[in-house]
């Protein structure tokens, strides 16, 4: 039954792909908004391993690992929760803009699909080639529609909620589909994986800052919009000794289609890309059967400006009512995130031929700083710490099981609320802390092994 099954899902990738992109909804992720990991494996490992990819996720990891994987299927399902929190203090001489006290975000639990199949290929230009289909960790919050008898929403004519227009809340999720080739040169493998995106979005709450838009009637509660596009990520990775290995692999700027039902939000009239990253690792077989793996991760969210551009724009444009500097424009308001540096460990443990054994760790910076606290209510992706660990069991000849679990401790970014817009004296601060757990499989087709590999 699951052979019969697997061997159907496999056989129709673009079945599958429509399901995962009509289904995918997702929170902060822990790094910014991208997810630590892709797949049980290297989830487990806390997205380390781009130097020692074993699987089809390959794809979405490092694309040269590719030719050390059979034909196979992979998938996997995460159930994540990140929980975040609002904390308004006091604030002086008058109310703050938003509440005083403390609020929880109310969507808690998320579930993010990935698949991925790859098959061998008898042919003097490429040795493997795999499809994955994957989420990425994408913004989503909904703050409740909290009284408010503090008198901060009076200066904007009353109301209720955060930003005293109701519930605020903003629900992004990202989808990719992703063609991979992989051919192997010796020492060397290389691959290259073409990706196709969908991103939808969907914002509430944000009326009171219709004033500075420049696009009122696009700001805010307007429903559902679409954005498609496609970039790349390419990947090499060497055999600098047989126990050692370095491997590189990137992904270039996404570039999507604007949200032309929020272009009076984004800057550069709704663009919204997805940033380039780049990661580089190095994998030590300490022993035959243990591996250990130290990567380092950019993600240059300064790309992006609708993202990067600082929400203290808005105090500017508050002063001078300049359109130029209003929601929306080239040189708008925007997050305020800042590129970031990730630290990447993990270590492999395969103890028997039944059992492998898992764990990570990984350190990232916080992309938001203090100043742009206020704007970030909507999107906190304040994480910086991350703890992995799972294990594979070998049900049969064809079928692996997998399981991994992520728990990020609490982090938090305190600041105040803008000049001119609200009250800059009223102190603020957003926190988050997570849990994922994540259940995959392996099924080996067997029709074709892989050759000797690198590893």
């Amino acid at each position: 039954m699951i052979s019969r099954t697997l061997r159907k899902l496999a056989a129709t990738p673009v079945a599958a792909a429509a399901l995962l992109m009509g289904t995918v909804g997702l929170a902060q992720a822990t790094e910014g908004y991208f997810q630590h990991g892709y797949g049980a494996r290297n989830k487990a490992l806390a997205g380390a391993g781009v130097a020692d990819t074993r699987d089809a996720t390959a794809v979405a990891v490092n694309p040269a690992g590719l030719v050390h994987v059979e034909d196979q299927f992979n998938g996997a399902l995460s159930v994540f929760s990140p929980r975040r929190e609002y904390q308004g203090g006091p604030a002086n001489p008058f109310p703050g803009f938003a509440p005083l006290g403390q609020i929880d975000s109310d969507w808690n639990f998320f579930y993010i699909p990935n698949m991925a199949r790859s098959w061998r290929v008898d042919s003097p230009l490429i040795d493997v080639f795999a499809i994955s289909m994957y989420g990425n960790g994408g913004m989503n919050t909904h703050w409740a529609e909290v009284p408010r008898a503090d008198g901060g929403c009076a200066p904007a004519g009353g109301g209720t909620g955060i930003f005293c227009r109701g519930p605020l809340d903003v629900n992004l999720n990202q989808a990719f589909l992703s063609a991979a080739i992989a051919k192997q040169f010796g020492r060397v493998s290389v691959g290259i994986a073409p990706i196709f995106a969908v991103q939808q979005i969907e914002i509430h709450g944000l009326h009171a800052f219709g004033g500075i838009s420049t696009d009122p009637a696009n700001l805010t509660n307007t429903g559902l919009d679409t954005s498609y596009g496609g970039g790349v990520r390419a990947g090499v990775e060497v055999a600098l000794m047989p126990n050692v290995r370095v491997g590189v692999a990137g992904t270039s700027r996404i570039y999507m289609s604007e949200f032309d039902q929020y272009k009076g939000l984004f800057a550069e009239q709704g663009d919204f890309d997805i940033p380039p990253s780049l990661q580089i690792g190095v994998a030590v077989d300490v022993k035959s059967n243990l591996t250990v793996m130290l990567d380092y991760k950019r993600i240059w969210y300064s790309d992006i400006k609708s993202i990067n551009n600082s929400s203290t724009i808005a105090s500017t444009a508050g002063v001078t009512g300049n359109p130029a500097f209003f929601l929306g424009a080239d040189g708008g308001p925007g997050f305020g995130w800042q590129d970031i540096d990730i630290f990447k460990f993990g270590v492999e443990w395969r103890a028997n031929d039944s059992w492998t054994w898992r764990a990570g760790y990984a350190h990232s910076d916080n992309p938001i700083g203090s100043r742009d606290v206020m704007f970030n209510i909507l999107a906190p992706g304040v994480i910086e710490d991350e703890y992995t660990a799972g294990f594979k069991y070998k049900w049969s000849e064809n079928l692996d099981l997998e399981l991994s679990g992520m728990y990020a401790p609490e982090s938090s970014v305190s600041g105040r609320e803008l000049a001119i817009v609200a009250n800059p004296t009223h102190a603020i601060e957003v926190s988050m802390y997570q849990y994922e757990i994540t259940a995959g499989i392996t099924w080996r087709f067997g029709s074709r092994a892989a050759p000797e590999p690198l590893k």
